[in-house]
């Protein structure tokens, strides 16, 4: 079994729904699981819904109709006849969608989001499946909350792995197309979850992982893996081999490219991950694999914006010791923070953070009783990975760099523009 994940920009539109077809002709299809992701920014406009359901009812059937009307579009686009069962099948989505709406009584948040922006995937997976139907390119469509099981940690949900095992374990392996959906599971009470955001190159590895897969191959609009983010890097390189060590650690610095928890479960088994284009879908890309770190041996260079560094020292000047980094530690996990960097001094520590959840205010209200707490917000954090002199030069040029921080193989800045002064 080869597992092949296709996100939101390769199934934006029709066209990228025809060319995953065409990918699929070139490098085969017997024996693959697709994971989908939703289409284009299809997450985005089911989080405005989210948004107006709890907070701005007179604009939700508004929202609503803008997902339709893109979903429809794209239907078509692809179907010749609006006879074609697709066109039922998505609209049953819709109207189970509609009854979430409007009968759904919890005020969680999180809850309400994961059972609503689920719907993408749901939507995109039967979009493509009928197509391929339609092309004569037999599937099974395959609903992942009856197999990817996991706590109730809406938005960021924690796998199951011993029950995930034993749903996967009773997929058939047929000959056919398997379809299924990235990014979303289940709880025990057959609730969605989600498994964060770009959870469905995780999706990938969960099931590689628990179907022995021969490889997974993450499909994008990029040749593979490259050195550097080519949208705020000139010259970016493509790397073509990166061990499970390294790409470990540039998907914990934040690489864009895979996600960070995609990687543990393949190295388990010593699973190839590659990283392909779909434009060029016969080109090597990159493969992440047991061997050499790099190759070839570049800097690899990963910013994260709109950061938080926060800094706390204690009021009275004595020291923070081990029992008040215990403490603040206790408190970012509490406020779902996820920390990037962390440095302290005698009376001080430094902390650069990501506030995903908008937890930042009642995290500092709750500091403020102990510490002083000074922070700069949008900075961003820069790191490279085998630096020199050269590298680190050109990251900091026109910068005002707030911190740094070297060790043998990575060097890290938190930085503001310097108009941002």
């Amino acid at each position: 079994m080869r597992i092949f994940k296709f996100g939101g920009a390769s199934v934006k539109d029709a066209a990228g729904i025809k060319n995953v077809y065409d990918v699929l002709q070139k490098v085969g299809y017997e024996e693959v699981l697709l994971v989908i992701s939703a289409m284009g920014k299809s997450t985005n406009a089911l989080e405005i819904v989210v948004k107006d359901y709890i907070e701005k009812a007179s604009s939700l059937q508004s929202s609503i109709q803008e997902v339709k009307k893109y979903h429809n579009q794209i239907l078509l686009e692809l179907f010749e006849e609006d006879k074609n069962p697709v066109f039922k099948a998505v609209n049953d989505l819709f109207a189970d969608l509609d009854y979430f709406l409007s009968h759904n009584k919890s005020p969680n948040y999180n809850f309400v989001y994961d059972q609503i922006v689920s719907y993408g995937e749901l939507i995109s997976t039967t979009i493509l499946s009928h197509y391929m139907n339609y092309r004569d390119l037999k599937t099974t469509w395959i609903d992942v909350r009856n197999y990817i099981k996991t706590d109730a940690t809406y938005r960021d949900a924690e796998v199951n792995w011993e029950l995930t095992q034993k749903s996967i374990s009773k997929i058939a392996k047929k000959k056919t197309l398997h379809i299924t959906q990235g990014f979303i599971g289940s709880d025990e009470n057959g609730f969605t979850t989600t498994l964060g955001r770009e959870g469905s190159d995780y999706t990938a590895a969960i099931f590689a992982y628990c179907m022995n897969a021969e490889s997974v191959t993450i499909w994008k609009d990029v040749p593979g893996v490259m050195n550097a983010d080519p949208r705020y890097f000139e010259n970016a390189s493509l790397l073509h081999q990166i061990s499970y060590r390294e790409a470990i650690e540039l998907a914990f610095y934040g690489a864009s490219v895979i996600h960070p928890k995609t990687l543990q479960p393949l190295q388990k088994k010593e699973i190839p991950l590659y990283v392909k284009s779909f434009t060029e879908p016969l080109l090597s890309g990159t493969c992440v694999s047991k061997g050499v770190d790099l190759e070839p041996h570049l800097p690899c260079f990963i910013v994260k914006k709109n950061q938080l560094l926060m800094s706390l020292s204690s009021i009275d000047f004595s020291f923070i010791m081990e029992e008040n980094i215990s403490e603040i530690f206790a408190f970012l996990h509490e406020y779902k923070m996820k920390v990037s960097l962390i440095q302290n001094s005698a009376i001080s520590f430094s902390v650069c953070i990501e506030d995903k959840f908008g937890n930042f205010a009642a995290l500092k209200n709750v500091l403020s009783k102990k510490f002083k707490v000074a922070y700069n917000e949008n900075v961003s954090l820069y790191t490279i990975r085998h630096f020199d002199e050269k590298t680190a030069q050109m990251v900091e040029e026109k910068k005002v760099v707030l911190l740094k921080q070297i060790s043998r193989e990575t060097m890290q800045l938190v930085t503001k523009d310097i108009l941002d002064k």
